[in-house]
């Protein structure tokens, strides 16, 4: 049977996603679903769902295991999908916005980049080294798909940590990026031919082109293009149709993810910038609060004999499993080490590029040479992710200043004596979820 072990499936509502696309696949029925969480109450909810959605598509063959021991979850699996939020909503992801906060710096999403998607990756590695640690020993032939933000950092520290360990990264920004935007041109996706490259939340269409019945294809850039030039473009995607403008392609990252990436866009004291280009500061705070009424919202349903209905995302992880296991081959996007992959991006970097799938594994398909515009706004997300990785694996704290100097929007508020203050008061607010720094 093949095993499927899911870290962090306290993350119930995605966890079901992920479940829900894995098992409505009738080509394989024999599964082993483990699931492993620190919080027994969430972990608990997180098994009733993958039963009912068991019992919803008659799946008598499946086998669900709950445990609070993560090493017992990952024993023998075949697959390992990473679903966890270190330091969960409180107390770290409200420490990543309100310290910031109090020195004027403000933020959208903060699990990227930014100061706060630098310190979400402080606490994710730690854990992602003792997750290795035991992938190594009880699965070494797993094949790791790891979801958690943030994308590159983290995948960029697996390389370093295990690198012998099978490791895709996966987000479903390319994907849902290129739907949004058939829907903006009224298009059908699936008449959709695109390419897309770069890192992760900074990568750009190379090419969005419309298969035609002659056997052509049109380039729908013009047609973006004019929407902007028209001012038809929706309310949520003013940044990011902003930076189709000025560099010429369009980004797969939502405009709140994007806005602080760079210097740009997101600067204390210009509201009349933060509401002209539409910038919810704060969002993912709010998000974070939608998605906690929405679990207790589903647990309460659960309690009773409710059927779960079962539906199917646009995620890549069921899609891998499926191609690996039955050598269908499938098409994903994924975060993989560069090694000449992008020509004018470091090869030690993580890049987001089309992999093909198949019993033989992820096999990165190779761009080339990107325009330079786009590969310099990259480089300035790639150095705040190596400096954040070094500080997180040698502990060295100059490393995290560094880090901090260097991320193009805190650099562009704060000053340097700022920035070394504002990174103290982040390492003693988050105390023990951070190791000890030299």
């Amino acid at each position: 049977m093949t095993k499927i072990c899911l870290v962090g499936a306290g993350s119930t509502v995605f966890a079901q996603n992920i479940l829900g696309d894995v098992l409505s696949n009738p080509a394989v029925s024999d599964y082993v679903i483990s699931l492993f969480d620190i919080d027994p109450e969430r972990l608990k909810t997180s098994e009733i769902v993958a039963r009912r959605i068991c019992e919803a598509l008659n799946l008598p063959n499946v086998r669900v295991e709950a445990t609070l021991d993560r090493r017992e979850a990952l024993k023998g699996s075949d697959f390992v999908i990473l679903m966890m939020q270190v330091g969960g909503y409180k107390p770290a992801t409200v420490t990543d916005f309100e310290v910031p906060r109090r020195y004027g710096l403000r933020q959208t999403i903060a699990d990227t980049l930014g100061i706060g998607g630098i310190f979400r990756g402080l606490r994710t590695i730690p854990v992602l080294e003792e997750i290795c640690r035991d992938m190594e020993e009880v699965c070494p032939n797993a094949l790791l798909m790891q979801y958690v933000n943030p994308m590159a950092i983290n995948c960029w520290a697996i390389k370093e940590i295990a690198p012998s360990i099978r490791t895709i990264g996966l987000c479903h920004s390319v994907q849902h990026t290129a739907g949004h935007l058939a829907e903006c041109l009224g298009e059908n996706i699936a008449d959709i031919n695109y390419v897309s490259a770069g890192i992760n939340h900074v990568a750009f269409f190379l090419k969005y082109e419309k298969q035609l019945a002659d056997g052509s294809r049109e380039d729908l850039y013009p047609r973006l293009k004019a929407l902007a030039a028209e001012g038809r473009v929706p309310e949520g995607d003013r940044v990011r149709f902003d930076v189709l403008k000025r560099l010429g392609y369009f980004v797969t990252e939502s405009s709140e993810h994007f806005s602080e990436y760079t210097s740009w866009y997101i600067k204390d004291g210009r509201s009349d910038l933060i509401e002209s280009l539409n910038i919810p500061l704060d969002e993912y705070i709010r998000r974070c609060e939608v998605q906690i009424a929405e679990w207790h919202e589903l647990r309460r349903d659960l309690e009773g004999d409710k059927p779960i209905e079962v539906c199917r995302s646009n995620e890549y992880a069921a899609g891998i499993i499926h191609a690996a296991v039955t050598g269908e081959p499938a098409l994903v996007y994924g975060n993989v080490p560069n090694s000449g992959l992008i020509d004018n991006l470091p090869d030690a970097c993580v890049v987001e590029v089309p992999c093909h799938v198949d019993r033989n594994g992820i096999q990165p398909i190779r761009i080339g040479r990107i325009p330079s515009q786009l590969a310099a706004v990259m480089s300035l997300s790639i150095s705040v992710q190596q400096l954040t990785v070094e500080a997180a694996l040698t502990k060295k704290r100059d490393r995290i200043y560094q880090a901090a100097l260097l991320d193009p929007h805190t650099s562009a508020e704060l000053s340097p004596d700022q920035i070394w203050k504002l990174v103290d008061d982040l390492i003693d607010a988050h105390g023990n979820l951070l190791p000890r720094y030299h």
